[in-house]
């Protein structure tokens, strides 16, 4: 394993050139690709397939989609609302569709990783977080050193509820922060003060939380360089332990609320890039690691051992040390993977409820990976996790000659050895450090999905 996975070089000149729209590899195939010809019994069958060979360790995913606020900039499915007794009633179903799960899964299922996302979980009362722990303390086995972890809105979260959530079994919080500058803030409609936030990563440790990360996004209406600099020197001084810097992916034709959003307002090509460029200098000079993408934690960071020991992985909630855990998905619009199959809940709540009132799993649509999809998939794992990959190693795992299997694909990796983003060689591929950040880049080679321009163009870019 490459020793040197910390170190970056931030080439503007190579990201300017090389920048295009590319999927982000929480999944692949990624999620526009799944079809509607997977369907509830579709994955029925893939849960008794588990079921029979013994399965493993689970992760569970949960997500609440409501929000009492638009944040202009969002692109998550989410369902703006002010009235609290919507969430009673997603409880009631997110419930049933979880004992439903449990019975099909069968009892005593390991669970080392769980994580409400959003939406805004804490839009749960305090009561009905309760209630929902105590339904997956019910159903599931929750290990003493799981990974359990928690989206926070700062804005809408007391001191007490922050201590709930670590007397129910949460150790790990991420909280929503997008850059703490006023005119900002406005322009996204997200107004959120420091001291809201600093509150919360105080209560998170005094509550006994193992990790605290931080998500912040540069390319935001109104961002400059100085204001953006100051919202990292307090972020560095308040001491997460991780740390996520998004791209803002201005695409309003597919996000509605983006269009509230004055195009004007937004930082050019060059400004974004060096924001990006601060950014990365102010976080390693602070002593963080580049783990990959967008992420960066601390040296002592399980994240940054894990990467360290070759045994990062990633998923559908980004970074995350449990590789061999299939992932079962509840609330609307949650994505899971059961073996070598990925499946989606419907995206609106009208059809969730009614799947569930016929009981019936709300599947939407999914895929069942085939021998080659499996291969670039643990291809672009390694990528996106180690910068680097062993080819007599997938050789002897899937049969193949590497360099043969993929002839098709060797103009391109050349292409990209020359502008100094790979090293090539007969037994290995090595993303370089200025390669680092354009790993999207690298990824996309073998994507087999993606061979034409318009279809590059469904997605964000890479930068």
């Amino acid at each position: 394993m490459n020793n040197a996975v910390n170190q970056l070089v931030v080439d503007l000149e190579l990201i300017r050139r090389l920048d295009k729209n590319g999927p982000r590899y929480t999944s692949y195939p990624t999620a526009d690709r799944f079809a509607k010809d997977f369907n509830a019994d579709s994955y029925k069958r893939w849960v008794a397939q588990r079921r029979a060979s013994g399965g493993g360790p689970l992760s569970l995913y949960i997500h609440i989609p409501f929000c009492n606020t638009l944040c202009f900039y969002c692109a998550c499915n989410k369902v703006i609302t002010k009235d609290r007794s919507k969430s009673a009633e997603y409880v009631r179903y997110l419930l049933k569709e979880m004992a439903m799960q449990a019975e099909l899964l069968g009892p005593g299922q390991t669970l080392e990783q769980l994580h409400f996302g959003g939406g805004t979980p804490t839009f749960l009362s305090d009561d009905e977080i309760r209630e929902v722990m105590a339904a997956i303390a019910k159903h599931f086995k929750m290990v003493p050193d799981g990974e359990y972890s928690i989206e926070i809105d700062p804005r809408k979260v007391s001191d007490d509820t922050i201590a709930l959530l670590g007397q129910t079994g949460f150790n790990r919080i991420s909280i929503g922060v997008q850059d703490f500058d006023e005119e900002v803030q406005k322009a996204v409609n997200r107004i959120q003060s420091e001291e809201e936030t600093l509150r919360i990563i105080a209560a998170a440790r005094a509550n006994g939380f193992k990790s605290v990360s931080i998500d912040l996004i540069y390319g935001l209406p109104k961002q400059t360089l100085e204001g953006f600099g100051r919202t990292l020197d307090r972020i560095i001084a308040a001491n997460p332990d991780r740390l996520s810097i998004y791209n803002y992916a201005h695409m309003p034709t597919l996000f509605m609320p983006q269009r509230r959003i004055h195009e004007e307002d937004l930082p050019s090509g060059q400004m974004k890039l060096d924001i990006l460029s601060m950014a990365v200098n102010k976080l390693t000079g602070a002593g963080y690691v580049y783990i990959g993408m967008d992420h960066f934690a601390k040296p002592e960071d399980e994240l940054a051992v894990a990467q360290r020991q070759g045994m990062l992985h990633r998923n559908f909630q980004g970074y995350s040390t449990h590789a061999d855990c299939d992932l079962v998905a509840l609330g609307v619009s949650a994505i899971g993977k059961v073996g070598p199959t990925y499946s989606g809940n419907f995206r609106e709540l009208e059809q969730y409820y009614d799947a569930l009132d016929r009981n019936e799993l709300p599947v939407m649509r999914g895929i069942v990976l085939d021998h080659d999809d499996m291969i670039r998939r643990e291809i672009i794992q390694a990528l996106m996790c180690h910068f680097e990959l062993d080819k007599p190693a997938f050789d002897r795992e899937f049969k193949i000659d590497f360099d043969s299997y993929f002839a098709t694909e060797q103009d391109e990796l050349r292409e990209y050895e020359r502008e100094g983003l790979l090293e090539l060689s007969p037994q290995r591929i090595v993303v370089t450090p200025k390669g680092r950040m354009l790993i999207r880049n690298i990824c996309m080679v073998f994507d087999k999905y993606l061979r034409t321009r318009t279809e590059h163009a469904r997605y964000s870019k890479v930068i």
